[in-house]
């Protein structure tokens, strides 16, 4: 079962720096905000000093919504995107279940669920529609996940989408539809880890019919897809990887960035490697993706690369890239932009599995934007490229929300509190948009602290949605509203607070 760290009652926090911001009181209010960044240099350099000239690019901090989707291989097993390491584990569940399924792994491997991935069905330009009417801005699939299978016409291995399974340029055609349908486009990569993560292929079992049988990933002559022998099976990322895998890590990287010109790159966890000089293949890689982007924007970089801040998974620094926090949100709101990869259920698709409700991700999109966040939000298709009807409606529901409240969300910039109790506040030019997770019902009212408005004076409140006029009053305590008969929409409610010039 999945669990979840986000609850309308209560949010379980990451802990991270609070955002510093200068405040100051000029004729038009009071006015909060981040110094400006500074300008790029001409050149990034694979040193930490030369990275730190990194900054997140306004079309990122516009676009507050994301999807991106786990598809590949493990899809046909239709158990999650762990299965390629779990079926080797004589004690998991997967094991079990591999056996009862496909057969033994020294007789059935993963390998052997490549010929079964057809995706057969798989329609780029109707489903980045999909995630545009969704109120996605930016679409990032995942272009190679931990088992070591290029979803991209790749020059640096022959275990890709092209050569096998599909015979598709899955990444190519992504890109495709999400530039036809006005999404910026990139991916994110889990393949830092794959030497380590993968290693189990190689082992045997301990016990019954099977004991000591090695399974398939011991044959020599698939190392090139299930790597060659070593002793570290960690499940995060390898403590002293070879050279000649960060070699390949990397020209894989700049494979993709050269090709299919990228506006963001995701590495899941740290800047590879452990015990690489301190990241230093990392670093090579993020300075060659700054670059490029400055390359084709005319000196200017626009692309957006995030990382984790976790332990054991290569060397984290601020200030180098934007911060990814997986499956958790912020503790307060943050100087610099950041985001939250999530999922509506488990990463890859596994029958029967439950999905979260619109009302918990919409509340949490809310509550990411508020602390100067983005959402991106995993959606799992099925081996033969479509997703399922439950999938399609959670999209839709997204989007009828966006449709009435998108004004809250895009292109907003952060008050200088990210909230009150059950409220969540946003800014975009003189509007303060106070948006409740909570509708407090036909005639009740909805309070605003002096001190949340900054002590400003209101001039006008409008509930998007709502065309009638709103009841409210203010006083030194703040601003009250009485709450109309009929919610506009069926979740969060976002209320535009205009300020009476002075």
């Amino acid at each position: 079962m999945v669990r979840y760290l986000f609850h309308r009652s209560r949010v379980r926090r990451q802990p991270v720096a609070i955002a510093l911001f200068v405040c100051l009181v000029l004729p038009g209010g009071l006015q909060c905000q981040v110094a400006p960044p500074a300008k790029a240099p001409h050149r990034f350099e694979p040193t930490v000093e030369s990275l730190k000239v990194y900054r997140c690019p306004d079309w990122f901090r516009d676009a507050k919504f994301g999807i991106y989707l786990h598809w590949g291989v493990y899809s046909v097993a239709e158990r999650g995107e762990w299965y390629p390491r779990n079926m080797y584990i004589e004690t998991h569940r997967e094991y079990k279940h591999h056996v009862k399924t496909y057969g033994h792994p020294s007789e059935f491997g993963y390998k052997d669920f490549i010929p079964m991935w057809k995706a057969e069905k798989f329609d780029p330009d109707r489903l980045v529609r999909l995630f545009k009417r969704a109120g996605a801005k930016y679409f990032t699939p995942c272009a190679v996940h931990h088992d070591n299978f290029d979803l991209w016409n790749s020059r640096h291995n022959k275990w890709n989408s092209v050569n096998m399974g599909p015979k598709k340029d899955i990444t190519g055609m992504w890109r495709k539809a999400a530039l036809k349908h006005g999404l910026r486009f990139g991916v994110t990569t889990h393949l830092a880890r794959s030497y380590s993560w993968f290693q189990v292929n190689k082992l045997a079992d301990k016990s019954g019919t099977y004991q000591g049988v090695a399974y398939d990933g011991a044959d020599p002559k698939y190392w090139d897809f299930y790597h060659d022998p070593c002793d570290d099976t960690n499940r995060k990322h390898p403590k002293n990887p070879p050279k000649h895998w960060r070699r390949n890590w990397a020209l894989r990287m700049k494979d993709l960035i050269d090709n299919y010109k990228l506006d963001f790159l995701y590495f899941d966890g740290c800047v590879p490697f452990q015990g690489d000089d301190a990241g230093k293949t990392g670093f090579e890689v993020m300075a060659h993706f700054y670059n490029q982007s400055m390359r084709r924007h005319k000196g200017k970089q626009e692309c957006v690369l995030t990382i984790k801040k976790l332990r054991d998974h290569g060397i984290y620094v601020d200030g180098i890239s934007t911060l990814d926090i997986e499956r958790d949100v912020a503790d307060d709101l943050l100087a610099e932009p950041w985001q939250t990869d999530t999922s509506i259920g488990s990463w890859g698709y596994h029958a029967g599995a439950k999905y979260r409700s619109v009302d918990v991700l919409i509340d949490e999109l809310v509550d990411i934007v508020s602390k100067n966040g983005n959402m991106l939000l995993n959606v799992p298709p099925k081996a033969d490229g479509t997703l399922d009807a439950e999938t399609e409606r959670i999209l839709i529901e997204i989007g009828k929300w966006m449709d009435t409240n998108g004004e809250a969300i895009y292109g907003t910039r952060p008050w200088f509190k990210y909230g009150q109790g059950n409220l969540r506040f946003t800014r975009k030019g003189n509007n303060l948009y106070v948006i409740t997770l909570e509708w407090p019902g036909a005639g009740n009212s909805l309070h605003v602290s002096a001190s949340s408005l900054a002590n400003k004076k209101v001039s006008r409140v409008t509930l998007l949605g709502h065309k009638a006029k709103l009841k409210w009053q203010q006083n030194d305590n703040g601003l009250t509203i009485t709450m109309p008969q009929t919610p506009p929409c069926k979740h969060a409610y976002s209320f535009r607070i205009a300020f009476a010039e002075r």
